[in-house]
């Protein structure tokens, strides 16, 4: 058996002490307590004086987590500036139009969540009475993200608001006619409305912080002041789960993000079930955001609460409280008086005599109903205390019932995020709870019905004049109609499109080059926003490091080791660059902020977001799916990109997907370009699709090569930039050399494979006497896109011919498709071309080698794709089935 010491050495034994003798006193004292009233109160008061020592500032390390109570105690709790009775009646109407809503579209099986709004009514429309300032006041008013499974709740608030009307709600989940209100907040299908897509659960959280972050950005770059502005962030403790919710969190405290508060709803369940049925949840977050530089603001217990604590004279109260788990917190809300008696004052001899003195009324209102989440004077002094601290950001810790209001059926069940609706006993049984004048006459028929006091009404008229003086209505999305940008300059483009001569250049470095330039101009440079997640080296942008610097709201409080380089690593205060270190869904989160900027604070920004292509779409689809969903606009760039180019990092960096993977969001425009030239054409429509008078909502996709080549000068032949634009234009004829009698096939490439199929196009000229043309297909999806919007329209007597089929139309022989993709990235368009149809790519797992071994491997290389051209000759019978066998021979295959 082994003995462990009572004292263990930490690094505190390693540091001189200036009076031995004075801290064994204080160890000494600390025993004495322990032995005389018991370790609880030695630990009692070595916490208090550790918080004392925290509000005093001293360094001390801090504590992590405090008591399961409320950290504002009810004397301390402000008034509230307005007329609670007037706000109990307001929430008292969206609780039954949410759930009437809900229930009236269950008769159709659309589905809809009732018991998350009940819990977290309060938690909104305190918000929305007090706190929450519109568009329509000074600035660009607050962020809101609102919980995705509570907007039922909005819309009813915005019907009592007349935003809504009853048709509208009973359109609720029925889009299908374009006029119907979405299930939950998406601002591509009501963009009035909503501002931020939450559902997908984490990213909102994510994205608050770097929303409340990018708010900073622009006020300290003097693009727009956004002091005013507050983020706000509602989350349920569930959600936390999701290691995107999380993952920012030391970033907001890092940066002191006091612009910015959660609020989590900790009704502690889950979609199904508890969050921590055997832990507590609330402990959990309040370890998890204080360590990571937050307030914490936990609201816990209503005001029934009140007298047990003044009871609890021995903090037996406190210390049960903290150790009964979530799970039997949660059974307390659905039993009896004697069963809470027994089971939770019973555990302790020091709570049986509180247990009986309590009559059953109030131990049944404290577990069942009494959270401070559902008594506005708490929530009310919570938020103030969120605003009013500084030099940090704020979690809310809310406690509620899940299903609060709608009855003991509701309340508290593990399976009521699943319940859709309400009987009609329900509803007369939450009609009388909420003391609502609805007659029993109204509540006779099958569907129960809206209920609005009236246009006029005390309450409607309460509540617009609470909107107004906060700025205007909440949530809302505003789009500026002076957002459009100026053109860029035309010699940045011109420049590509002249080639690089000699030098070999990689269509990355084509990038950034282009990028700096237009960086430059006075207009629109300032509105560039580069974003890489780390190793800007990599893509070549130092360069941009000294001359626009990268953000820091400290600037930079260190002289920088490579400070005698040209090039050295210079961070400022109003730097450009958001360089996020290693976090793809960081920088994600920071493009979003930046794409969006437009509609947000009405300053249209151009993001370019540079990342390993494996590390985009793979790693980051939802979050782009919800970049779409945001309407956002901006430059996706994939770079190191394709399955063999990236030499030697294998099969984890090896991306052969990506553009599969982007064809399938229809906001993104994806290209993969070859050349230079092709960028320039590419980015400059772009500029003018998302920027110029009449933007569109897309966003774009590039991916671009780490492989050095030589840029050609753009083709002046018709019709270049329309095929760059649109996805595929002939790039370089057969050689003229070639009779016109020989056999003939299209060649089709994209990205660094055009050069592969400019080889092979000399391969099967000089080698086998064979004609190919190239064709460059920038985008193998716009092609595909423009085919089906050709097939939709034939359902209204259209008879379009996709313009991948005409240009086409006529070519000679069979088509032959390559790319540095899977093969599925070019079979996209196969149905619609005329020829027959072959496809070469880059199926399967990368794998580490040199470039040339890995195309060989993949069968894409020069060679192979020559051999695959006679081929699909040779079963047209334009030349001899045993050419095949001699080109495997010749070439080694």
């Amino acid at each position: 058996m082994t003995h462990t010491p009572r004292h263990q050495a930490s690094a505190l034994d390693q540091l001189p002490d200036r009076d031995p003798e004075e801290s064994a006193e204080w160890a000494a004292s600390l025993d004495a307590v322990a032995a005389a009233a018991g370790p609880q109160r030695a630990s009692y008061l070595m916490r208090r004086t550790l918080e004392h020592g925290e509000r005093a500032g001293l360094a001390l390390p801090r504590t992590l987590e405090t008591d399961y109570i409320n950290t504002i105690p009810t004397a301390a709790e402000p008034p509230i500036p307005g007329d609670e009775a007037m706000e109990q009646r307001i929430t008292a109407w969206n609780r039954w139009n949410a759930a009437a809503m809900v229930t009236r579209g269950s008769r159709l099986g659309l589905g809809g969540h009732i018991a998350t709004f009940a819990s977290a009514a309060w938690l909104y429309e305190t918000g929305f009475q007090h706190f929450f300032r519109g568009k329509e006041g000074d600035g660009s008013g607050d962020q809101l993200y609102i919980q995705g499974h509570a907007s039922p709740g909005i819309y009813a608030r915005a019907f009592l608001d007349g935003r809504l009307s009853e048709d509208q709600l009973d359109r609720f989940r029925q889009e299908a006619g374009g006029d119907g209100l979405p299930s939950y907040p998406h601002p591509r299908r009501l963009p009035w409305l909503w501002e931020f897509p939450t559902v997908s659960m984490g990213l909102g959280p994510l994205s608050a912080i770097h929303q409340a972050r990018f708010n900073r950005y622009l006020h300290n770059r003097g693009i727009k002041d956004t002091s005013s502005s507050h983020v706000w962030a509602f989350l349920g403790d569930g959600e936390m789960d999701e290691p995107e919710s999380t993952a920012a969190l030391a970033l907001a405290g890092r940066e002191q993000l006091d612009n910015l508060t959660f609020v989590v709803n900790c009704n502690l369940q889950r979609l199904d079930g508890p969050v921590r049925a055997n832990f507590k949840i609330v402990q959990e977050l309040e370890s998890q955001f204080r360590a990571a530089g937050w307030n914490v603001v936990k609201s816990l217990w209503g005001s029934a609460w009140d007298d047990l604590f003044a009871l609890d004279t021995t903090g037996a109260l406190v210390r049960r409280l903290r150790e009964v788990p979530d799970g039997q917190f949660q059974t307390y809300a659905t039993r009896d008086a004697g069963y809470i008696r027994d089971h939770f004052f019973g555990a302790d001899p020091a709570l049986v005599e509180m247990g009986r003195v309590l009559s059953d009324a109030r131990i049944t209102e404290c577990f069942t109903t009494s959270r401070a989440g559902h008594e506005p004077r708490k929530v009310y002094a919570a938020y103030r205390a969120a605003l009013e601290h500084r030099g940090a950001p704020t979690v809310v810790l809310a406690q509620t019932i899940k299903g609060h209001t709608l009855g003991p059926g509701f309340e508290s069940r593990n399976a009521n995020h699943q319940m859709k609706k309400l009987t009609g006993k329900q509803f007369r049984a939450m009609r009388d709870l909420l003391e609502l004048p609805i007659p029993d006459s109204r509540l006779d028929g099958d569907l129960v019905p809206y209920a609005h006091p009236g246009a006029d009404s005390p309450e409607v008229r309460y509540l617009q004049e609470r909107r107004a003086a906060l700025g205007g209505p909440a949530p809302a999305r505003r789009i500026h109609p002076a957002a459009a940008l100026p053109e860029p300059p035309a010699k940045p483009f011109k420049a590509l499109s002249r080639g690089s001569g000699s030098q070999e250049i990689a269509t990355t470095m084509a990038f950034v080059r282009l990028v700096k330039d237009l960086m430059r101009d006075p207009a629109t440079g300032p509105r560039w926003v580069p974003i890489v997640p780390d190793e800007a080296r990599t893509f070549g942008m130092e360069s941009l490091f000294p001359s626009h610097g990268i953000y820091s709201p400290l600037g930079q409080t260190y002289d920088p080791v490579d400070r005698d380089q040209l090039l050295f690593y210079k961070e400022a205060s109003n730097g450009q660059i958001l360089n996020e270190g290693i976090t793809e869904a960081g920088s994600m989160a920071d493009f979003t902020a930046a794409a969006t900027a437009y509609a947000t604070h009405g300053e249209p920004m151009i993001p370019f977001y540079i990342f390993y292509s494996m590390f985009g779409w793979q790693r980051t689809a939802d979050q782009m799916w919800a970049l779409a969903d945001q309407l956002g606009r901006g430059f996706l760039i994939g770079a190191t990109a394709g399955r063999t180019t990236m030499t030697g990092e294998g099969l984890q960096h090896a991306d052969g997907h990506s553009h599969l993977i982007a064809s399938t969001n229809p906001a993104a425009l994806a290209y993969d370009p070859a050349f230079a030239y092709e960028l320039g054409v590419i980015v400059r429509d772009g500029l003018r699709r998302m920027y110029g008078p009449d933007a569109e909502d897309v966003f774009y996709y590039l991916t671009v090569y780490n492989e050095t080549k030589v840029q050609p000068p753009m083709p002046q032949g018709e019709g270049v930039e329309e095929g760059i634009v649109r996805g595929l234009y002939r790039f370089q004829e057969a050689p003229a050399r070639i009779g016109a009698d020989a056999p003939r096939l299209q060649l089709l490439a994209s990205g660094t494979a055009l050069h592969w199929v400019l080889d092979a196009q000399e391969l099967l000229a000089a080698d086998w006497g064979v004609a190919a043309d190239v064709w460059s297909a920038t985008s193998w999806s716009e092609l595909r896109r423009d085919a089906l919007a050709c097939d939709a329209a034939l359902l209204n007597g259209e008879d379009r011919v996709p313009y991948v089929t005409r240009t086409l139309a006529g070519a000679p022989g069979p088509v032959l498709a390559v790319s540095d993709w899977m093969r599925a990235v070019p079979d996209q368009i196969s149905q619609w071309v005329e020829q027959d149809w072959h496809s070469l790519g880059t199926d399967g797992f990368g794998l580490s080698d040199t470039r040339e071994a890995a195309r060989r491997h993949f069968g894409v290389d020069p060679q192979s794709i020559t051999v695959a051209a006679l081929a699909a000759l040779a079963r047209r019978g334009d030349v001899k089935p045993e050419s095949v066998l001699q080109a495997r021979l010749r070439y080694g295959l």
